[in-house]
């Protein structure tokens, strides 16, 4: 892990191990205070120089977006609470800084059939060699738990053997992203495909002694990056890509693994009102299985259009603009 590198390193250790004994994750707050740690390093600021002005000239020279600036500015905030209460500073300078105006991203949307196209063409690629099947067997399990159940890419690589419940039909999932404990009762088909996994799983390593439910190598699970790598070969395959756009205020975000979370739950929202029923009263229930903190996360994807009316939403920015 690289170290902090300015004049406040010690005070950023301290600060993060204080969060760590409260029980919060060291990522993605980490990360956001290695940003303010560099600009801090590279500006050659010392103690007397973190003013708000100073503040202010960061926040405007960031080289990002200002979603990510507003992340490095609340966990500098943060931060200096901590110092605040440590007698080091009087007062939060960052106290009156407010966040910067942030654009609205509208995520990729799959429909249920590019799903479809997506899940089997990841079945119809996939190795057959014993040393490699296995492997490739699980990375679609994965795949196929973010889009027909909603999880975040992490999710299905954290889970154990014994989270998944094939007398109740469930999958427990533990330490989400708000600190809370769901469990996911899965569709017939997503429970046949787990079935038959981990009856390869058996036949093929009939001593396997690693605990999670989706194994990797030794007694690991998978990772991330494979299944990143697998989701982002497929779609290239399928001719479903899109380069990231921004037209005005609105960013028009290319697909990413975390899209098919987005369009799980825009896609249950959307059958809901096709049957004639008001998608509003699904919201607790649906926040409840995707894990989200408040319904009031979840109704964002009311707002958010299905791949269709996505295209041609950017299709029409696109024409008005060539008028203008």
């Amino acid at each position: 892990m690289k170290p902090f590198e300015s004049f406040l390193a010690s005070q950023l250790d301290d600060y993060l191990s204080y969060r760590e004994g409260l029980g919060y994750a060291l990522r993605p707050c980490r990360d956001h205070l290695r940003l303010f740690d560099r600009y801090v390093h590279q500006s050659e600021a010392d103690l007397n120089s973190l003013h708000p002005s100073f503040f202010l000239h960061m926040r405007a020279n960031l080289p990002m977006e200002a979603v990510s600036v507003n992340h490095v500015l609340s966990a500098a905030r943060g931060f200096f609470r901590f110092l605040v209460r440590r007698g080091i500073f009087e007062k939060n300078p960052l106290l009156d800084i407010p966040r910067l105006k942030e654009e609205i991203t509208v995520p990729f949307i799959f429909s249920p059939q590019q799903t479809d196209q997506l899940l089997n063409a990841i079945c119809k690629n996939m190795q057959r060699g014993q040393s490699s099947f296995l492997k490739e067997l699980a990375l679609y399990i994965a795949i196929l738990l973010m889009a027909r159940c909603g999880m975040r890419i992490s999710e299905p690589l954290h889970l154990l053997k014994h989270h998944y419940r094939k007398e109740e039909g469930t999958i427990y999932i533990e330490k989400t992203k708000f600190k809370k404990d769901r469990l996911i009762p899965l569709p017939k088909a997503v429970m046949q495909e787990m079935e038959n996994y981990l009856s390869v799983r058996a036949h093929l390593c009939p001593q396997d002694q690693n605990p999670y439910l989706l194994a990797g190598k030794c007694l690991h699970p998978l990772n991330g990056p494979q299944v990143t790598f697998l989701f982002h070969h497929t779609v290239r395959g399928m001719g479903v890509t899109q380069p990231r756009k921004k037209l005005g205020n609105i960013i028009f975000n290319p697909p990413t693994p975390h899209c098919l979370r987005h369009s799980f739950a825009v896609n249950t929202l959307k059958a809901i009102q096709e049957r004639g029923q008001s998608p509003q009263y699904a919201l607790p229930v649906l926040a409840a299985y995707m894990g989200h903190g408040h319904y009031s996360y979840t109704m964002v994807y009311l707002k958010v259009a299905d791949a269709s009316s996505r295209k041609h939403l950017y299709d029409f920015s696109v024409w008005q603009r060539g008028r203008m």
